[in-house]
């Protein structure tokens, strides 16, 4: 039966010219039908360049705008209206304004995971892979991290010259992680490198052997000469680390790491969503240029 919904799904991406993105964290059966998985800012970014019409993304919806946000030419699919991102939700553009006017003149970091309207209020966006390059990019000694106070706090440790202002948000299943589920891991697996998604808890992602992006760990453990990793970030990713790693071995650091919304979507949704062609995700033309420039303004950052 999943052959068959895999086959529709090829055949129905092939008449609309479409192009099928699909989050690290997604289900194995989505990333392995998918034409292209990664971070979610970076799946916007290739899909972009496509010459695709029609974007399925598999994934949250704050992806689907960004992409939306990129390829404005293109329709965007969200196959689950409904998969959402707390992290996200913990702030809102009325939200955010009115820290900001509480500090005058300084410029807004915003992490990739939140809306396409608080992104329009912001200065400058920023992924976990290069949060700390754009921080860096920046002439003012002060500014705004939003929304992920786990991650802000990780990247201030790289710039202790500049004052950071902290929004309380964070990731609910990175910090469901706890020191005492890592530690046991640890001890059960000896040897075992420990890495870690800066969205982790400060004193979980102090335990650590490496701290990176989901892309820096695909990295990070097909380049090392270690055998052995306890992975710290959400189970879809071991997936792609498996198939990429068959002689190495991973293990999960927390029972706690599935993300529910990462795991809404199913091939039957993604089925459903191209029969007939929706939801479709859009974004107001006033908010997107908003949100684009500070995306623009992140992407313009050297990576060197």
């Amino acid at each position: 039966m999943s052959s068959d919904i895999r086959q529709q799904i090829r055949d129905l991406l092939k008449t609309h010219n479409g192009v099928l993105l699909a989050h690290n964290y997604m289900r194995d059966e989505v990333q392995e039908i998918a034409d292209i998985t990664g971070d979610s800012l970076a799946l916007s970014i290739e899909a972009a360049k496509t010459s695709a019409d029609l974007i399925v993304f598999c994934g949250v919806h704050f992806m689907a705008e960004s992409a939306a946000i990129l390829s404005p030419d293109k329709k965007v699919l969200l196959p689950r209206p409904d998969a959402g991102c707390p992290m996200a939700d913990m702030v809102t553009a009325a939200e955010l304004e009115s820290l900001k006017r509480q500090h005058p003149g300084v410029p807004v970091v915003t992490y990739v995971n939140s809306s396409a309207e608080v992104k329009a209020h912001s200065d400058i966006c920023c992924t976990s892979a290069n949060a700390v390059k754009v921080v860096k990019s920046l002439r003012e000694d002060e500014l705004i991290f939003v929304p992920d106070r786990n991650l802000g706090r990780w990247v201030a440790g790289f710039v202790p010259e500049k004052k950071f202002i902290f929004w309380d948000g964070f990731c609910p299943t990175h910090e469901r992680m706890t020191v005492q589920a890592v530690r046991q891991k640890i001890a059960e697996h000896p040897g075992a490198l420990f890495v870690c998604h800066p969205e982790s808890a400060p004193e979980v992602s102090a335990l650590a052997d490496h701290v990176c992006s989901t892309s820096g760990m695909y990295e990070y453990c097909r380049t090392s000469p270690a055998t052995k990793f306890i992975i710290g970030t959400e189970a879809g990713i071991l997936y792609k680390l498996r198939r990429e790693n068959r002689g190495k071995e991973f293990v999960l650091a927390s029972p706690a790491l599935f993300c529910p919304n990462m795991k809404l979507t199913s091939l039957e949704d993604l089925l459903i969503s191209l029969q007939t062609l929706s939801p479709v995700v859009t974004v107001p033309e006033e908010i997107r240029l908003k949100a684009k420039r500070a995306l623009d303004r992140m992407l313009a950052v050297p990576r060197d």
